[in-house]
């Protein structure tokens, strides 16, 4: 199986002013395409500047990173809001779904910024976002506003719109710390399907052991290093 995700050496050192604050401090890494694994880490481990690294959205102060065979190190700010949008879904703990626009436009709105014309067709888009909400369980929610959703409702919706584009790779950020025990087990359960049936590659990051179990793989980071 190829990896997807090769992390070499990986630093990250941020600037302020004349301080210089160290917080990766030699990252190695590889993802296998089509697996499900769990970044863990408390809270100032350097999981979540590790996680906008692997996300492109930050550039590391050294090292290497290669995704989906593609070398990313040094790619500008347009060239990585390209790759995200091509590559990457994203899903967070506070969902960040569009108040005024219904599940069926959160999902879409991805869409409007493809660079693909078969994927930014009315028709596609339509069809897609639909597909989509009946993945999840949502075919009977699709008109309604987030207001009118349960938490677990508003991350599958959250979830649906971060595949809309057919990524290669989902992030998922604490993507159940907003909700309750039960409901966590069912998210939980939809990243694996998506993983094992869909074949996407998922990558979870959470401080939760119980999250992190599960994935076939647990990363911990701690003090800016891989600590197992």
């Amino acid at each position: 199986m190829q990896n997807v995700i090769e992390l070499n050496d990986i630093v990250k050192v941020y600037r302020r002013g004349e301080i210089e604050v160290p917080v990766l401090h030699g990252i190695s890494l590889q993802i296998e395409t089509g697996t499900m694994s769990a970044i863990m880490g408390s809270s100032g481990s350097g999981k979540s500047t590790l996680l906008n690294i692997l996300g492109c959205l930050d550039r590391p102060t050294t090292g290497t990173y290669r995704l989906a065979g593609r070398d990313v190190t040094d790619c500008s700010r347009d060239q990585r809001a390209e790759i995200r949008n091509s590559l990457l879904g994203f899903c967070f703990q506070s969902f960040h779904l569009l108040p005024r626009m219904t599940a069926f436009e959160n999902v879409m709105m991805p869409l409007d910024y493809s660079s693909s014309d078969s994927t930014s067709t009315p028709n596609y888009a339509k069809s897609r976002a639909e597909e989509l909400l009946a993945m999840v369980g949502l075919a009977d929610r699709m008109d309604h506003q987030p207001s009118q959703l349960s938490g677990g409702q508003q991350q599958r919706v959250a979830i649906a719109r971060a595949l809309v584009n057919q990524p290669t790779i989902l992030f998922a950020d604490e993507p159940t710390g907003a909700l309750d025990s039960k409901t966590s087990a069912e998210i939980l359960e939809l990243f694996e399907r998506l993983h094992t049936k869909v074949g996407v590659t998922v990558l979870l990051v959470t401080h939760d052991t119980k999250v992190a179990a599960h994935a076939k793989r647990t990363i911990l980071i701690q003090d800016g290093l891989i600590a197992a």
